[in-house]
């Protein structure tokens, strides 16, 4: 395995557990790894610290994978860290209230670069690195199975991927395509996502909480929703 060593100053970061090896620290490269390959990271007294995936494009040269020695990087690293994400997820929201939230959320779940999203029964993936992207066929085979959606939509489109040497790409990577317009669930609202076009992979999903309190501020109230995006906020204001 290509491994790249570090500089005596360079490992202080890893042994806090941060996942990124940025250029400047490393010291040198043993064996020509190719984007997204997985590599071991050594500190400078040539001690394992990591293995991570290897980007030459950008300044974030490495984004790691794992910290253990015998964690093997494979089809089966993905689909564990992928099950255990959206356990965690499943764990923490009523299902009931909601069929619209992130699964995976990069590196908090260990799978830096990879963001998974549902709504309803569709599943929008956005892979902005390159270690993802040498896996996409393994983690798209992973979420097929453990998720069974109607389909996966890829929005690979944001612009940081350009510093990692990767063109933008979106399409179907599985099943049927969705709709123009996919109708997602919270609580008693509904709304209607443009998961092909919107920003990001559609919806502000992370603003669920916000919206709730938004609407329990808002009845009785004239309320103002400027840049608007998607009228979310105003839609739970007039249902407050």
């Amino acid at each position: 395995m290509p491994s790249i060593h570090l500089k005596p100053e360079g490992g202080r970061a890893l042994l806090r557990r941060h996942p990124w090896i940025f250029s400047g620290a490393i010291a040198r490269i043993e064996g020509d790894p190719a984007p997204g390959e997985t590599v071991e990271v050594i500190d400078s007294r040539g001690h394992f610290l990591a293995r991570a995936a290897y980007s030459p494009h950008s300044q974030i040269a490495a984004r790691v994978w794992t910290f253990d020695p015998d964690e093997p990087i494979g089809a089966s690293f993905f689909r564990s860290r992928i099950e255990k994400a959206v356990s965690r997820r499943l764990a923490l929201i009523d299902e009931g209230s909601t069929d619209a939230l992130r699964l995976v959320n990069a590196e908090a779940d260990g799978i830096p670069g990879l963001v998974v999203d549902r709504y309803a029964s569709w599943i929008v993936c956005q892979i902005t690195s390159t270690g993802p992207e040498r896996w996409r066929e393994e983690i798209v085979s992973a979420l097929v199975e453990l998720l069974s959606p109607d389909g996966i939509y890829e929005r690979s489109d944001a612009s940081v991927r350009s510093k990692e040497g990767l063109d933008p790409r979106t399409g179907v990577l599985a099943g049927a395509e969705p709709p123009d317009l996919v109708e997602t669930r919270e609580g008693a609202l509904r709304f209607l996502v443009d998961v092909k076009e919107g920003h990001k992979t559609g919806f502000y999903l992370d603003q669920r909480e916000n919206r709730a309190i938004a609407a329990a501020h808002a009845s009785g109230a004239e309320v103002l929703n400027a840049f608007a995006y998607t009228g979310a906020f105003a839609v739970a204001a007039l249902r407050a």
